[in-house]
């Protein structure tokens, strides 16, 4: 028997939904693009194993048997980041964050939605739930307009044309996906809770990724180029960003302290075959 015939008579990783090996669990998800095999260690410190469809299981347990150490660091890193899920009531006095500041919240039974008015946000009163939502929408509103300006002296330095959305995307600060067309920036409607210094570090970091998807020693030049001495910026966000309200409101059920509910790095970290 060859080495190919050996080879294709093993079991495939994709005829299983998760991979483990030893005490870690990983996802098993298709490559956006690329040939080898890559972990991803999101934002809520759960693992992904990109694969392609030839990958067989028994080279993904090596590959991940070998880099168990790292994936272990990288998880260490994440728990030193973890603090208390930041929860919110809709009362008088309940203060929300915009571009790094601060408002406390004004009940108004007169409005619809939710406004900041000479430096508090009105809303009426209503259930939590009603509540979450209205002030979701005011950032993604409000926030979709200042980021295609902010986005567009960051887009000009590095010579493309990129779009942006703001939408919820779990526990990342920001996606980017490249396309045919034009490109497009994902950031979280949190985001906007940041102040506009490290905003910019998210919008950069994206960027970044459409030059060089993995987080290789090229792709920080690329960032540094873009954003000398990012390097201030990046820890900063690491550390406020455990202070940031992802939806989270006073009827829900508590949960124990945990990365799950935290955003604790502006980065998906990631780890090809060759590396």
């Amino acid at each position: 028997m060859n080495v190919a015939s050996a080879v294709s008579d093993q079991p495939l990783l994709h005829s299983l939904e998760a991979l483990a090996v030893g005490d870690l669990v990983l996802r098993v998800v298709s490559p956006t693009r690329g040939s080898t095999l890559e972990i991803v260690v999101e934002r809520d410190a759960s693992l992904v194993l990109k694969a392609p469809p030839t990958a067989t299981t028994a080279s993904a347990r090596d590959f991940v048997a070998s880099k168990r150490s790292w994936i272990y660091r990288r998880l260490a890193e994440k728990d030193a980041l973890v603090g208390p899920p930041i929860v919110k009531s809709f009362v008088p006095g309940e203060g929300f964050a915009y571009l790094g500041r601060s408002y406390r919240l004004t009940i108004d039974e007169s409005t619809t939605e939710v406004r900041l008015d000479h430096g508090r946000f009105v809303m009426s009163a209503g259930l939590p739930l009603e509540g979450r939502d209205r002030m979701r929408r005011w950032y993604i509103a409000t926030g979709q307009p200042w980021l295609e300006r902010r986005l567009a002296a960051w887009s000009a330095r590095a010579g493309c044309d990129v779009g942006v959305e703001v939408r919820d995307l779990g526990y990342r600060w920001g996606s980017v996906r490249p396309t045919e067309g034009s490109p497009r920036i994902n950031v979280h409607w949190a985001t906007l809770q940041l102040p506009p210094s490290l905003i910019d570090y998210v919008l950069v970091h994206e960027l970044a990724h459409l030059s060089e998807v993995n987080h290789t020693p090229e792709y920080w030049t690329i960032v540094g180029r873009l954003m000398p001495g990012y390097e201030a910026r990046k820890a900063s966000l690491a550390s406020i960003g455990k202070n940031v309200w992802l939806g989270q409101i006073q009827t829900e059920p508590e949960v124990s302290n945990g990365p799950a509910m935290r955003l604790a790095a502006p980065e998906i970290v990631k780890v090809s075959l060759s590396s």
